[in-house]
């Protein structure tokens, strides 16, 4: 069993989280950041520093990252996924992105990279991540099995991890 951190942009998909963790919860252990769990009226590097803690995100192997309308620049989305690359933060993580339903595809049915939180698509495009539909992954109980151990798999291709990019300092979609 996989311990799975979750990031996702509380304000519009909760919902989502909520019903993935619902519905699959008992495939992996939840190490994701809980409503209440960190107080927000504290320092910004004192956040980072709690979401990077072995109660969350340096005891995780996988990160799932649930991308909606606005997922692409939420600073907190961004530091998480920073910290999953991390060798420093307790190992790298194996990384995933699941595009929501309220995410707008292509009329092709592709996504644009731009409108996914850049560090992702960095590691999308280098194959250390991977990108998944909901309706498609979250299918079945084998389907989100599959791509959360296929991800786990890949954190020895460390060669892969893009995380270069300097962290987000301020939400640039969503409301603020």
């Amino acid at each position: 069993m996989r311990k799975v951190f979750i990031s996702y942009y509380h304000n519009d998909d909760q919902a989502y989280k909520n019903w993935f963790v619902q519905n699959f919860g008992n495939l992996f252990i939840n190490k994701s950041v809980e409503f209440g769990d960190i107080n927000t009226d504290v320092s910004t590097d004192y956040i980072k520093h709690l979401i990077q803690s072995d109660d969350f995100l340096a005891d995780a192997s996988v990160l799932i990252v649930l991308c909606g309308l606005n997922t692409w620049g939420r600073k907190h989305v961004d530091w998480e996924i920073a910290g999953a690359l991390s060798s420093k933060v307790g190992g790298c993580s194996g990384v995933m992105g699941i595009l929501l339903p309220s995410y707008q595809l292509l009329p092709n049915g592709n996504y644009q990279y731009e409108n996914v939180p850049p560090r992702l698509a960095d590691n999308i495009k280098t194959g250390y991540a991977e990108m998944h539909l909901w309706n498609t992954v979250c299918a079945s109980f084998q389907s989100i099995t599959n791509a959360i151990e296929s991800v786990f798999n890949k954190r020895t291709q460390t060669n892969l991890i893009t995380n270069s990019r300097l962290q987000m300092q301020r939400n640039t979609s969503g409301v603020i």
